[in-house]
């Protein structure tokens, strides 16, 4: 059994042990301590990193109640070894999860949902709730939140007897054996945690609740806490300076200015999609109106406008028409039409020969392809031949 160290004061960065055992395992060292203040995976809670004597510990575990420490290199056995576990992200990772706890504790209090998963991740931790939240119940549920932590209350750590812990009311999301450790945010939660904790709930510094989606019938909420939330925030004030830049508006004024760039930006497409309408009919009054096939190359239309061009000569009574945007280097996008033949076996044996891919309905093909423009338009005007 390993003396658990981060249970006796969780600000406990540097220590020293002993090395009870090493051995190799999976190209790393499992090292065993007679004490350790390394924290192992518990809890939804990532294990703790640092060094002992200088050799790296990368991950730590509990078997048994004895901490294993793997490591990149051994340590001999019945050596004195110096403990220092990386303090920033430790504190960090206790921040989260004293966050999380007034959280869970006061939407628990308040709608009566349970806690049914916590991550911590690399990045951010997630909560999972046994029933939906709204928004607008998650902003209180922050407000409150952080109100705890200007409180700067005293997180306490409870060990009650059997006795006492069956008059308790507390939220455990697992049957328990064994001693029972309880973690107690005085007037916001009471719960069962193995995980190391601030002392007091300033140490927090800010709990932001930043998304919610739904999931498995409830909802998942992504939390940032301390350190985190401000590193966040940081992210966010330059973005929204530069978007401010970019749109001449004050910051806090940039939605507005968002909107009316929309805004702007539908009534162009409004216009844009208009001229391309008057160019359509302008091509098509330019293709002499003697029944022939068509076949046209096009910078300026693309998409909705190659289609009303190819529709609008057919209108003219032209056996075939095929229009093509894009150049001989970087392909082409191609719609072709007829209101005579079926076309899917023609655009068969032009795939075939064009490196084509695409298909349709026996009035209209389109798809893409690649080739010299002069041959394209020899074989489609060629092949026309057959339709008419």
């Amino acid at each position: 059994m390993t003396e658990k160290l981060f249970y006796q004061d969780s600000h406990l960065a540097e220590f020293d042990a002993v090395v009870t055992a090493c051995r190799e395992q999976d190209g790393r060292y499992a090292v065993e301590l007679d004490r350790t203040a390394f924290f192992p995976e518990g809890g939804g809670q990532y294990a703790d990193t640092g060094f002992l004597d200088g050799v790296r510990v990368t991950d730590v575990r509990e078997c048994g109640g004895t901490v294993v420490h793997l490591t990149d290199a051994p340590l001999e056995e019945g050596s004195r070894v110096h403990g220092r576990i990386d303090w920033e992200e430790r504190f960090m990772k206790m921040q989260q999860h004293s966050g999380e706890h007034i959280v869970s504790g006061l939407v628990h209090a308040r709608y009566g949902y349970n806690n049914v998963g916590f991550h911590l991740g690399s990045e951010d931790c997630t909560m999972d709730f046994s029933g939906e939240l709204t928004r607008e119940q998650l902003a209180g549920i922050e407000r409150e939140a952080n109100r705890a932590v200007w409180k700067n209350l005293e997180i306490q750590t409870l060990y009650p007897s059997e006795e006492e812990l069956a008059g308790m009311e507390y939220r455990s999301k697992i049957e328990i054996e064994g001693q029972v450790r309880v973690i107690v945010v005085p007037g916001y939660d009471v719960c069962a945690c193995c995980a190391p904790h601030v002392k007091r709930t300033g140490e927090i510094g800010l709990i932001k609740l930043t998304h919610v989606q739904r999931y498995k019938g409830g909802v998942r909420v992504t939390m940032l806490c301390g350190s985190r939330a401000l590193a966040d925030y940081a992210v966010k004030q330059e973005q929204a300076q530069e978007v401010s830049a970019m749109l001449c508006a004050k910051v806090n004024e940039t939605a507005e200015a968002v909107r009316q760039l929309q805004e702007e930006n539908r009534s162009l497409k409004y216009k844009l999609g208009e001229k391309e309408k008057m160019l359509v009919e302008c091509r098509a009054e330019m293709i002499p109106k003697d029944g022939q096939a068509v076949c046209i190359f096009t910078e300026e239309l693309e998409g909705d406008s190659m289609r009303g061009l190819m529709n609008r000569i057919l209108e003219d009574g032209h056996s075939l028409c095929a229009v093509f945007h894009g150049s001989e280097k970087d392909g082409y996008r191609y719609v072709m039409g007829s209101r005579t033949a079926d076309m899917r076996q023609m655009v068969k044996e032009f795939n075939a020969l064009f490196g084509g891919r695409g298909g349709g309905r026996p009035e209209m093909v389109q798809g893409t392809a690649c080739g010299n423009p002069d041959e394209i338009r020899e074989w489609i005007l060629g092949k026309a031949g057959d339709v008419e």
